[in-house]
């Protein structure tokens, strides 16, 4: 199959399963069901449940009921969930318990369009690899039980520390220096080998369950998005997609990013945004520079937005904060902060959508 005939039947696949048209004895969606659900649908706004996780900021990480509550409250039109404790682990939620977060999610009109995975499938060690692969079995399994649609998946995710009750990058850079002297008798391309035949059993495991699989562009294995394209195009399944996220490129430069959303197109079948956000003096809602980026450029969402119109693009774009929050005098802010950013959040989005 060639590159151009591989994206243009994954890419229907992925839509079929994304926006849930009738399937086939085999399982298959027809292009045409497909079409139909996705023409139907616009881009919607989800909040990430890492938001509320409990070690971003001086606080209780939030019961998955008052999440929803709170995404209703700030607009949202769903809730991505994070397969952490203390919320959205599958060893901790049995079948009563997963019926009453889709209850919860309902209750407040909310969709569930995806569970989140914290995978590393770069280890040399067979055992390692095989303890991610069944985290991940049973992510997926979360997720056809939610409803979901949709398995983030990371090449090689190096973790959160909880340092002093609060999460921490510090402890686990993932600049590709450190990543490679995790094991330093292993090569990279055995690392990506590695991570290539987990995410082939990744996708036979969406099949299993009709969720799809889509990997991140998140470092430390992945260096770019050419990266991601590449993994998903040698994996060649078309229960494994794309999950582009604007603020993790490598490079800002909007042609740059314009060649990447072009080229993955419609593999490109979930996002996220981030950052932080302030209100100006004309009382709109705008990105704000934040002291871990400083002097970088800020994530050019407008731009973005246009390029995924461009594509076609029908998912969610979903908010996470997932980084430390701090006072001006750099202690931990309060939940309270973090209730303002997922309004903020939600509205600076929004104007950009329309």
């Amino acid at each position: 199959m060639d590159r151009r005939k591989f994206i243009e039947t994954s890419g229907a696949a992925a839509g079929a399963a994304v926006f849930g048209g009738t399937r086939n004895a085999a399982g298959n969606v027809s292009p045409e069901e497909t079409q139909k659900s996705a023409g139907k649908a616009g881009i919607k706004l989800g909040l990430y449940s890492i938001t509320y996780g409990g070690i971003w900021y001086k606080g209780e990480a939030l019961l998955f009921d008052d999440l929803c509550r709170r995404a209703k409250e700030a607009g949202f039109d769903g809730v991505e969930l994070d397969n952490k404790r203390p919320m959205g682990n599958p060893m901790d939620l049995d079948q009563r318990r997963r019926e009453e977060m889709r209850n919860s999610a309902a209750r407040y009109g909310l969709e569930i369009p995806c569970v989140a995975a914290n995978n590393d499938f770069s280890s040399p060690i067979p055992e390692q690899r095989d303890c991610q692969l069944l985290m991940v079995h049973e992510t997926a399994r979360l997720a056809r039980d939610l409803g979901a649609k949709i398995v983030r998946l990371f090449a090689a995710w190096p973790g959160v520390p909880i340092h002093e009750g609060s999460g921490t990058y510090d402890l686990v850079s993932d600049n590709f220096y450190t990543f490679s002297r995790q094991f330093p008798y292993v090569t990279r391309l055995d690392r990506w080998n590695f991570v290539k035949q987990s995410l082939a059993e990744a996708a036979r495991m969406g099949e299993e369950y009709g969720v799809v699989m889509v990997l991140q562009n998140h470092a430390p294995l992945i260096r770019h998005w050419k990266d991601t394209l590449d993994l998903v195009k040698e994996v060649n399944s078309p229960w494994l997609k794309v999950c582009l996220d604007l603020p993790i490129f490598e490079k800002q430069e909007k042609e740059y990013i314009a060649e990447a959303v072009r080229t993955i197109g419609p593999l490109q079948v979930h996002s996220h945004y981030g950052g932080e956000y302030f209100r100006d003096k004309d009382n709109k809602a705008r990105q704000k520079v934040i002291e871990s980026h400083f002097g970088e450029p800020l994530p050019d969402y407008a731009h973005y937005i246009g390029l995924m119109g461009e594509i076609g693009y029908k998912g969610y774009f979903t908010f996470e904060l997932c980084h430390p929050v701090l006072n001006e005098d750099h202690s931990r802010a309060g939940i309270e902060y973090v209730h303002e950013q997922v309004n903020l959040a939600r509205e600076f989005m929004t104007n950009i959508i329309k």
